[in-house]
């Protein structure tokens, strides 16, 4: 932290925490630090917000991976990716000052379109109908097919995008450490005559996803990356696999992924 001197600031124009920011904007150049308009000089990009504007920051600033992202939350509910609050803004300074923190490593995945526009997700790629009627896709993992989904969509989450829309339809919470991703059901159909799965499962790093959607009304799927829409129509295969993209955060020592977990849910 201490050879990083570049800050970036995200955030929504909000005038109740625009004095606030300006507060920490002040101090950090007090301390040598430099702000910066263009993301791209950066060495450290503050988001202020929630973990939504979270996922903003690092989508409109190209999930860079040479940086640092600093989460500081603007309200009192709780939140994975913010480590600070700006409230409190004067413990994020005394733990710059005092070198009290450490680097996180979050993983992120890739999802390809119909072979052309490739979009990465830091929380899930999640693909649902946008009429009333069935989904079918026929889902392999590699080039094995593995089932014929019937249902409302499906989920794909990274491990701390687990916590998410995943954990809401009862997908597994996954430490961030392990090297994969989720496939989580929405409302599947299972009966004598159509069976999947029925139940979330974890594919390692090494494996791709491959989502193969049948013509028959449902070409133009509702699919989003993070918390953003993807509006692309006529949709015949999307591809899903782990990258060796890693988004950097800054933390606290003793905030941790399961700490963060047991304080938002327990």
């Amino acid at each position: 932290m201490s050879e990083r001197r570049n800050l970036y600031f995200f955030h929504k124009e909000e005038p109740m925490i625009r004095e606030k920011i300006e507060d920490i904007r002040k101090d950090a150049i007090q301390m040598g630090y430099t702000i910066v308009k263009d993301y791209k000089q950066a060495d450290v990009i503050a988001c202020f917000g929630g973990d939504g504007t979270f996922l903003q920051g690092v989508r409109r600033t190209s999930f860079r991976e040479d940086c640092l992202y600093l989460g500081i939350s603007t309200s009192d509910q709780l939140s994975l990716y913010c480590d600070f609050h700006i409230d409190k803004a004067q413990e994020l300074i005394e733990a710059m000052k005092s070198q009290v923190l450490e680097v996180r490593h979050y993983p992120t995945i890739e999802v390809t379109v119909d072979n052309q526009a490739s979009f990465y997700c830091l929380n899930e790629f999640s693909i649902q109908s946008n009429i009333v009627k069935t989904f079918i896709m026929d889902i392999y993992i590699n080039d094995i097919h593995f089932e014929t989904f019937r249902g409302d969509g499906i989920i794909v989450s990274t491990p701390t995008g687990s916590t998410a829309y995943n954990k809401s339809v009862n997908g597994a919470v996954i430490d961030p450490l392990l090297s994969c991703m989720q496939i989580t059901e929405l409302g599947s159909l299972n009966n004598n005559q159509f069976r999947t799965l029925g139940s979330p499962f974890i594919l390692s790093s090494e494996k791709i996803l491959t989502l193969k959607i049948a013509k028959e009304g449902n070409e133009h799927p509702t699919m989003a990356v993070d918390n953003e829409a993807l509006g692309i129509q006529h949709v015949e295969k999307i591809q899903v696999k782990q990258t060796d993209k890693k988004i950097k955060t800054i933390k606290l020592k003793n905030n941790s992924f399961w700490e963060k977990v047991k304080k938002n849910f327990l």
